[in-house]
């Protein structure tokens, strides 16, 4: 028995599923494949959204532990925030529903954002005074708000 097109040639499966979906020809669709596509496109959102939430909060963090860090790497910090923060919006942007979400989301993704902050931190630079893991909150400080403002960098006042 031969293998299924989805499996042969992806790329011509989606060709030729758009164009009977275009067609309205439903009959020629391989709906269990193209169930099995949709959920793992909502998945794959679900996960960017996630690994941009953990990138953005793991330097919030180092921002808020390593205070004394040198200006240079702050700033890198934040660009690197500044830059998970707007594919963060795109995400809510393209997919509204993610809102309701994202406290959920957000205490998904801390746990790994606070271990790669701390494994960060272990490899400090210029004399730069080394963390202690028990200094990076268990859980996450910053609300939802802090994370999405535009102007939040880690720092209980505001900066």
């Amino acid at each position: 028995m031969s293998q299924p097109l989805y499996e042969q040639d992806f790329q011509l499966w989606i060709e030729q599923t758009i164009a009977s979906l275009k067609n309205r020809d439903f009959n020629a669709l391989d709906i269990d494949h193209l169930i099995e596509e949709l959920a793992d496109l909502g998945k794959s959102d679900q996960r960017s959204l996630e690994s941009n939430l953990v990138i953005l909060l793991a330097h919030l963090l180092r921002l808020r532990v390593q205070q004394n860090a040198p200006e240079m790497m702050k700033n890198k910090w934040h660009e690197l925030i500044n830059e998970h923060r707007l594919h963060i919006e795109k995400s809510l942007q393209d997919s509204p529903s993610f809102k309701s979400s994202l406290d959920t989301a957000i205490q998904s993704a801390y746990p790994n954002a606070r271990k790669l902050a701390i494994k960060n931190s272990q490899n400090a630079i210029l004399g730069v005074r080394i963390p202690k893991a028990d200094e990076y909150p268990e859980t996450c400080p910053f609300s939802v708000e802090q994370i999405l403002d535009e102007d939040f960098y880690g720092l209980e006042n505001n900066d």
